[in-house]
């Protein structure tokens, strides 16, 4: 039972969950700290607010703290901010130049028959026999 468990926890999988759980939260502490200490404090800049968790309104006796509420709707938008322009878009740019260049190996030519890769040299395709040249 102890080797099924101990082969349970070196699959990769496994593996790769536990670095990605805490890769993940060393990075969501990276973005809290970016969303909390620049990117607050610019919207309270131009807001000329520093924080709206005061606002209230009173109907019949009853306080409504929608204060509080706005600041996780800015804080939602800036953390997806944050994500978006920090993370997403430099990672589609690596991507993106990753696969710049030619997609074919130079080796080879396409059949004009059957359209599949053969090698410069061939003087029949392999696949469909058709002399190619």
């Amino acid at each position: 039972m102890f080797k099924e468990f101990k082969q349970f926890l070196l699959r990769g999988n496994v593996v790769d969950l536990a670095v990605g759980v805490v890769v993940g939260a060393a990075f969501g502490t990276i973005i809290t700290a970016l969303v909390n200490d620049l990117l607050s404090p610019l919207i309270s800049v131009i807001a000329k607010v520093p924080d709206f968790a005061g606002l209230s309104f009173v109907v019949r006796d009853n306080q409504f703290m929608y204060g509080d509420f706005l600041n996780a709707i800015i804080s939602f938008a800036l953390v997806a901010i944050a994500v978006f322009f920090f993370v997403i878009k430099p990672m589609n740019l690596l991507i993106t130049r990753s696969h710049e260049g030619p997609l074919t190996d130079s080796a080879t030519k396409e059949c004009s028959e059957c359209l599949s890769e053969i090698p410069l040299a061939a003087k029949r395709c392999s696949h469909c026999t058709q002399l190619v040249d």
